[in-house]
């Protein structure tokens, strides 16, 4: 069990990645990279996270097409919002998109309210589907190899793989695209695009396990990004508190707020802010290794505090976590991989 859980932090074997919303990824120099959230592969480029993300608006756009402005914003602006946004943002002739200057904090608070006056839709899922920012998994690795391939230049266009000195490690950057948001269990499940399948298959991934578990297995653990730099990995124990019929809503200016709803763990342990989207695993003897069983989701709405204080305190000792019992059905019924289902999950 040991070698097993040192698979599962070590960066050749680990299937724990980041996905991130990259805007101009093929401009270095204007490239940005937000809405930061865990995810796991599961096989065969698919990838497995929460959904509440998805729904939850940037407020702004870093750069947006020109036809795309004109089409769907300009008409909406009065005079004195056509001039604010042209002091604000300056067209590139040669790649036809609007960019946005250095802004100070004011200056992107009005533009913020300016689109939300528009009914301007910045949620993560819209700006993906319309290509304004784009998910992408960020694969790190302190070695000049990809799993040990040499030559990823040929597979990877060059502004998708770069040396970050800070952290020493090579990144890269594979995109990603949403397959379907569950957004009542809080799991959102993605796969790769543009991406050879020689890189694909040397992803490490876990399998998936889709029972419902009531009692304690005295294997959990939490997958998540280590304390401090997101680039290292921690497994911790959790225990297994409760099993709850669990409803929340989250708010979505666009469409309305929607529920988080249905079954859900309660989770004691140590959870790092920024932990959503980790994969909960338990031991399978059978197969004699770690499979994941949940999604970590919520952090649960009461936390210890110290003097009642809670700005600041990003240790939560209790958490609410989405069991992927939640989907099995509807992960088969995609009838991902090559054959009639998908071979990982059981």
């Amino acid at each position: 069990m040991a070698t097993t859980k040192r698979q599962l932090i070590d960066e050749q074997t680990s299937p724990l990645y980041r996905i991130m919303w990259v805007t101009n990824v093929e401009e270095p120099n204007r490239r940005t990279f937000e809405n930061n959230i865990c995810a796991f592969h599961i096989g065969q480029g698919y990838f497995l996270s929460v959904a509440h993300n998805l729904r939850i608006s940037a407020g702004i756009f870093r750069s947006i097409n020109e036809e795309l402005f004109q089409k769907e914003l300009l008409y909406k602006l009065d005079g004195s919002q056509k001039t604010f946004f042209d002091q604000h943002y300056f067209m590139d002739g040669y790649s036809r998109k609007l960019y946005l200057n250095n802004a100070d904090q004011g200056t992107i608070n009005s533009i913020a309210a300016i689109l939300k006056q528009k009914r301007f839709d910045t949620r993560w899922v819209t700006l993906a589907e319309k290509k304004i920012s784009v998910p992408h998994v960020v694969v790190q690795l302190r070695q000049n190899t990809f799993y040990g391939m040499d030559n990823v230049a040929a597979h990877l266009p060059p502004h998708q793989l770069f040396y970050e000195k800070d952290i020493n490690r090579h990144s890269y950057l594979l995109e990603v695209e949403l397959v379907e948001a569950f957004y009542a269990e809080d799991i959102a499940l993605y796969k790769a695009v543009n991406t050879p399948p020689e890189l694909l298959n040397l992803l490490p991934h876990i399998d998936v396990n889709t029972d419902l578990v009531e009692d304690d297995p005295g294997s959990l653990h939490c997958l998540q990004s280590s304390p401090n730099i997101e680039a290292g990995r921690l497994l911790n124990d959790a225990k297994l508190e409760g099993l709850l019929d669990h409803v929340s809503m989250i708010t979505d200016e666009i469409t309305g707020n929607f529920p988080l709803e249905g079954y859900r763990y309660l989770v004691k342990g140590y959870f790092r802010f920024g932990s959503s989207g980790a994969p909960y695993v338990v031991y399978d003897p059978l197969r004699a290794r770690y499979v994941v069983n949940a999604i970590q989701s919520e952090a649960c709405g009461q936390q210890l505090t110290i003097r009642n204080e809670r700005d600041g305190n990003y240790q939560y000792v209790n958490a609410i976590a989405s069991p992927l019992y939640l989907v099995k059905e509807k992960l088969r019924a995609l009838k991902l991989g090559d054959g009639s289902g998908f071979e990982h999950v059981f």
